[in-house]
């Protein structure tokens, strides 16, 4: 048993063997910067987030974002969006996305006038929801929600963003809140 130890401690030191470790950590290394060169993340967070939803062990803090819905459903949309960022801090969650566009929408909708920033906020979460779908829409079951589809929602944004004659009409006060 003595005699083998010696002999394993040896073959890793071999020139072949380093020059093969070499070429692997080179390898992997290209393939991070490569990764960091498509996916462009801005922070840390979504460096660590990134990595683990290519590798598919992601998960978002539930607690988090249970946290989100009770402030969404009080309407504290602010609150609302910092909870969700802290569930989702690599914005690869579509479901959680979609309820950061969502708490955008609501707090920008108003019985006489729709807030455009805040809606063109909303489209650009709605764009992220909609990177992180692997089918590319967005449909929540939530009976408290109007708008149940990403496609419902990108609609109700663009009809908040035009500006035409029906945005004059005096019934438009009455419609319910989405």
């Amino acid at each position: 048993m003595a005699d083998v130890l010696p002999a394993l401690d040896r073959s890793w030191r071999s020139p072949a063997a380093i020059r093969l470790a070499g070429l692997a950590v080179t390898a992997v290394y290209g393939v991070f910067i490569v990764w960091v060169y498509a996916v462009q993340p801005r922070s840390l967070r979504e460096v660590r987030g990134g990595v683990a939803a290519s590798i598919g062990v992601y998960r978002i803090d539930t607690a988090a974002f249970d946290e989100g819905l009770r402030y969404f459903r009080t309407d504290r949309f602010a609150e609302a969006r910092r909870a969700f960022a802290r569930a989702d801090p690599a914005q690869r969650d579509s479901r959680t996305q979609y309820y950061i566009a969502y708490a955008f929408f609501r707090e920008g909708w108003g019985r006489v006038y729709a807030d455009d920033a805040l809606y063109r906020q909303a489209e650009v979460a709605l764009q992220r929801a909609l990177a992180a779908a692997p089918d590319g829409v967005v449909r929540v079951d939530d009976p408290d929600l109007a708008l149940k589809s990403s496609d419902e929602m990108a609609e109700a944004l663009a009809r908040g963003l035009r500006r035409d004659v029906s945005d004059l009409n005096p019934l438009s006060m009455l419609e319910k809140r989405p």
